[in-house]
């Protein structure tokens, strides 16, 4: 249970003037003796304002990228639109000195409306079944594939 600063200066204040010894008036009020301890360091220290609850959250996330990283790959991805997030990330790491992934990459330029959504051509294992073989190496050739791979039904392709 979380207590407001003015409680924890009274449970100070009755624990300093009780006639009982300190574990004995803890355990009668249902203070851990750690958690009483460590709020009369605090209020011998800096008073009853340092009594008062912090937020339990940190000032900095350690793996947040900073403003100013965000801004300059945001210029990047504008100066440079055709190139993928893989691709800016990687150019923004060689040319900043600064690594950033891929994923993080991806997500700002998310969150900026930066990615289109992809064209996706369908291609059914029937249609492929009845061309030729030159037809078949053509399709696994454009698609980077080796001959013994199987064609997948949905592929991604380049927009127009």
């Amino acid at each position: 249970m979380r207590y407001p600063a003015s409680e924890k200066l009274e449970i100070i204040q009755l624990v300093e003037q009780s006639p009982l010894p300190v574990r004995r008036t803890l355990e009668k009020l249902g203070i851990p003796r750690a958690t009483f301890y460590r709020w009369y360091d605090l209020y011998q220290s800096g008073g009853l304002e340092a009594l008062a609850d912090r937020s339990p959250r940190p000032d900095r996330v350690w793996n947040r990228i900073p403003d100013g990283v965000h801004e300059r790959i945001i210029k990047l991805a504008l100066d440079e639109p055709t190139l993928s997030p893989r691709e800016l990330a990687l150019r923004f790491t060689d040319t900043e000195n600064y690594f950033v992934s891929e994923a993080s990459v991806y997500r700002l330029l998310k969150a900026h409306d930066l990615i289109p959504s992809p064209a996706f051509v369908v291609v059914k294992a029937a249609d492929v079944q009845g061309q030729d073989h030159s037809a078949k190496s053509a399709l696994a050739n454009r698609l980077h594939l080796s001959e013994g791979h199987r064609l997948g039904l949905v592929l991604s392709v380049d927009r127009p």
